[in-house]
């Protein structure tokens, strides 16, 4: 587990073994059954989260109680409600399972630590939110921009894994696009 985390960061910032084991002090692992919740709505949000095996949705409720479905997660990605995570308060997301899931988890104060006791760590975070951003403002430009058909491809393109693992009505639901209409463009 902490060899899939360790691999992860070295894609972007080398470390020494002395380095790793002061990361790893940071980390807690957590297991969760499919269905449970890591994070609710109202709750406060504790921790961000690493997967190292399972599938994460992160959902917005709006207030007609549709759930809008704004990312997913999987091995070897980083979720959480990070507004409220960085500002402390009340999660406006729930983050729910939608397999059975194992994370490595920090709290703020230990990501304060991390970045504080080694400077590696913040060049490595940057660079996260940097590309979360970058994808953040792709999807926004692609949800203006195309139509479901180039949507449900482009989604296709970069997560082919995805379609197999999430079932239909929940894809729909990200892309955004009726279940009927996923059947017409999935078949």
């Amino acid at each position: 587990m902490q060899a899939n985390l360790r691999e992860h960061i070295e894609k972007i910032i080398p470390l020494t073994d002395d380095e790793f084991a002061f990361i790893c002090t940071h980390f807690s692992t957590k297991k969760f059954k499919k269905h449970q919740f890591l994070i609710q709505k109202g709750d406060p949000v504790k921790h961000s989260y690493f997967v190292i095996s399972g599938l994460l949705k992160l959902v917005y409720t709006d207030d007609a109680a549709k759930e809008h479905i704004v990312s997913f997660a999987m091995e070897d990605w980083w979720e959480s409600d990070y507004y409220a995570f960085f500002t402390q308060t009340e999660a406006t997301m729930s983050l729910e399972c939608l397999e059975d899931t194992e994370v490595l988890c920090f709290s703020l104060d230990d990501y304060k630590k991390m970045c504080d006791g080694l400077q590696k760590m913040e060049r490595f975070f940057l660079e996260k939110a940097t590309f979360g951003f970058l994808g953040s403002q792709k999807r926004i430009i692609s949800w203006l921009t195309s139509n479901s058909k180039e949507r449900y491809e482009q989604l296709l393109k970069q997560s082919p894994s995805l379609i197999q693992r999430v079932p239909k009505s929940l894809i729909a639901s990200y892309l955004g696009i009726s279940r009927e209409t996923l059947s017409r463009l999935s078949s």
